[in-house]
C-alpha cells in the first residue's frame, strides 16, 4: 500500500467523548439484555496468558468454556479459549468437533521484539498444533518511528505463515496513545490482511478503553464503506465487568451495526468476565 494515502483521524478528542457518551447513554439497539448478556459471552475469548501457565490450568480453562453451554437456559459456550503455543494441541484435543475455537498469541507476544523470521516459525508451529487463529502484535517501535512499510511487511508475513487460521492484529493502543496513530495502525493492520484488529496484550497499564474501540470501529467503518469488506474487532484488557461490556457493545452497534453482532466479526478478550456475564444469562 501506498502510505502516504494514510488518512488522518477525522474526528477531533471532544468529540470522541461526546460519541461515546451519547453512544453509552443509549438504549441498546439489537438485544434485551438477557440476551445481550448471551451474546457477549459467545463473543468471549476466554484466556490465560501467565508464566504459570501449565496443562492442568489450560485443561480446566478448556473445560470451563465448555461447560458455559446450558441449552434449556439458552447459554451459549465462549467464541475460543486462548493459549500460549505449546498449550495448541492439547486445547486442540479437548475442544475436536465443538464450536469453541483455539486461539495462540503467536509472534513475539507481547512485545513483539524478535526477528521476523521468529515470529513466523512461532505463528508456524501454533497453526501446525491446532490453533484455528493467531493473536500477532504488531512492531510498535517501528510504527512510532514512522517505518509504516516493516509494520505492514511483518503483518503481511505472518498472515500467510497462519494459512487457514484466522488472525487477529494486536495494537496495544496503550502504546501508540494518539487517535491518529490508532487510526493509522487500523489502516494498515486490514491492508496487510489483518482478519480482526484488537486493541491490546492485556499486558501493560492501559488496555482496551472506549476511545480506543472507537477509533478502530471508525477505521473498520471506512474500510467497508470503501470495498465492502467486513473485519472484525476484538477490545482485550481490562473489561472485567457486565456493564463495561454493555458499554462497549452500546458503541459497536451504534457505529459498526447488526452485521458485526456475531462472533465472526466481534470477540472481547478476557479472563475474568464471563463468569460475571453468565452471572447475568
Amino acid at each position: 500500500m501506498a502510505f502516504t494515502e494514510l488518512k488522518n483521524y477525522p474526528f477531533t478528542d471532544e468529540q470522541i467523548q461526546e460519541r461515546i457518551a451519547a453512544y453509552t447513554a443509549s438504549d441498546l439497539k439489537f438485544f434485551d439484555y438477557p440476551k445481550a448478556y448471551r451474546f457477549i459471552l459467545n463473543v468471549i475469548d476466554l484466556t490465560t496468558l501467565e508464566g504459570s501457565d501449565n496443562k492442568a490450568k489450560v485443561q480446566q480453562l478448556c473445560e470451563k468454556a465448555l461447560n458455559f453451554r446450558d441449552e434449556a437456559r439458552q447459554i451459549p459456550t465462549t467464541a475460543a479459549v486462548c493459549v500460549y503455543p505449546p498449550f495448541a494441541a492439547q486445547a486442540k484435543s479437548i475442544l475436536k468437533d465443538t464450536d469453541v475455537h483455539v486461539a495462540c498469541v503467536a509472534g513475539a507476544f507481547p512485545a513483539g521484539q524478535s526477528p521476523i523470521e521468529i515470529k513466523i516459525a512461532e505463528v508456524a508451529y501454533a497453526v501446525s498444533q491446532g490453533a484455528d487463529e493467531i493473536d500477532m502484535v504488531i512492531s510498535r517501535g517501528k510504527f512510532l518511528e514512522g517505518d509504516y512499510q516493516t509494520v505492514y511487511n511483518e503483518i503481511a508475513a505472518i498472515k500467510a505463515a497462519c494459512g487457514q487460521a484466522h488472525l487477529k492484529v494486536i495494537l496495544e493502543t496503550g502504546e501508540l496513545k494518539t487517535a491518529d496513530n490508532i487510526y493509522k495502525a487500523s489502516q494498515i493492520a486490514i491492508a496487510a490482511g489483518a482478519d480482526f484488529i484488537k486493541t491490546s496484550t492485556g499486558k501493560i497499564a492501559v488496555n482496551a478503553t472506549p476511545e480506543s474501540f472507537l477509533v478502530m470501529l471508525d477505521a473498520i467503518k471506512a474500510h467497508y464503506e470503501a470495498t465492502g469488506k467486513m473485519v472484525g474487532m476484538k477490545p482485550a484488557g481490562g473489561i472485567s465487568d457486565a456493564q463495561t461490556a454493555i458499554d462497549f457493545l452500546k458503541i459497536l452497534e451504534n457505529v459498526l451495526g447488526e452485521k458485526w453482532l456475531t462472533n465472526r466479526y466481534f470477540r472481547i478478550g478476557a479472563s475474568r468476565l464471563a463468569d460475571k456475564i453468565l452471572a447475568e444469562c
